[in-house]
């Protein structure tokens, strides 16, 4: 069987010039560009990265980037009062605190202190909560874009089965609400799961989101499932140098899976181009 590789970065940029003609549009209609602004406490190098990443995107798509950068002293209350300044800006319409916070932080707290119509992760218990009862929400932008990909591969997935394997608030839960929305059979697996490879083997869809590096194994795969793979794991190879890879085993999953996405350039891209579809949401209807 030969599989095909969900290319994540191509199906990105073609939302992300989406999102920069609605933004146009938005821009030409309200006197304004939709405004994003992302808070980074402290110094963790990869957070730094990936919150480069996203003013780069957020500027590229002509919307308005905003940025804080916190020490990681940075109290709690501090940080809670800079997010109810966001909240009451009218510039901004998407707040993002950036994850994870440093340990004295309660990221509950703060999640839950950002205005949930700013609310752009989409990890705001109101969001949350509108996405488990079927109502419109600002989703999660990971899980929004595994669902884009899967539906591009298989079309209309009504009554198929589909695996999440993990059950995290940010990936593995919405996930499964939104393919329940869609009308999928879905299971949620994790890790008191008995016999995972039993359930890998009935799903024809799977979506791996646990972090645990070739987790989920070729050979278990049914035939011609669509995998999506979130994981992404830093290991180091026989040279020694560090890679990154994801939860399943992309060489033995090749030639046995229908669709599968590449770690790194699968699911990755996807996250950020949702990240701005959410902020013209947001920005939309908060001009309504």
């Amino acid at each position: 069987m030969s599989t095909i590789i969900i290319d994540g970065k191509a199906r990105a940029l073609q939302l992300r010039e989406s999102v920069a003609a609605g933004v146009a549009e938005f821009a030409a209609e309200h006197g304004r560009a939709p405004g994003l602004t992302v808070v980074l406490v402290g110094e963790d190098p990869a957070s730094a990265v990936y919150v480069r990443s996203k003013g780069q995107a957020t500027a590229a798509a002509g919307m308005i980037s905003g940025e804080h950068r916190l020490p990681a002293t940075t109290s709690e209350a501090d940080l809670l009062a800079l997010v109810a300044a966001l909240n009451a800006d009218p510039a901004v319409d998407g707040i993002l605190v950036q994850l994870p916070l440093p340990r004295h932080i309660d990221a509950d707290r703060v999640i839950a202190a950002i205005d949930p119509a700013k609310d752009v992760d989409g990890f705001h218990p109101v969001n949350a909560g509108r996405l488990a009862t079927g109502l419109d929400a600002l989703v999660p932008c990971t899980p929004s874009g595994c669902l884009m990909m899967i539906e591009e591969a298989l079309g209309d997935i009504t009554g198929k089965e589909a695996l999440v394997i993990g059950r995290s608030n940010i990936v593995g839960k919405p996930m499964a609400a939104l393919l329940t929305a869609r009308s999928a059979t879905v299971t949620i697996a994790h890790s008191r799961t008995r016999d995972l490879a039993g359930h890998v083997a009935r799903a024809e869809i799977v979506v791996a989101a646990v972090g645990v590096a070739h987790l989920v194994k070729g050979e278990w795969l049914r035939p011609g499932a669509c995998v999506i793979d979130v994981g992404m794991n830093r290991i180091t190879g026989a040279d020694g140098k560090s890679r990154l890879t994801g939860d399943v085993d992309y060489a033995s999953a090749l030639g046995r899976a229908g669709w599968i996405t590449p770690v790194p350039g699968g699911v990755g891209p996807m996250t950020i181009a949702c990240l701005l579809a959410n902020t013209l949401k947001a920005a939309r209807a908060r001009a309504k």
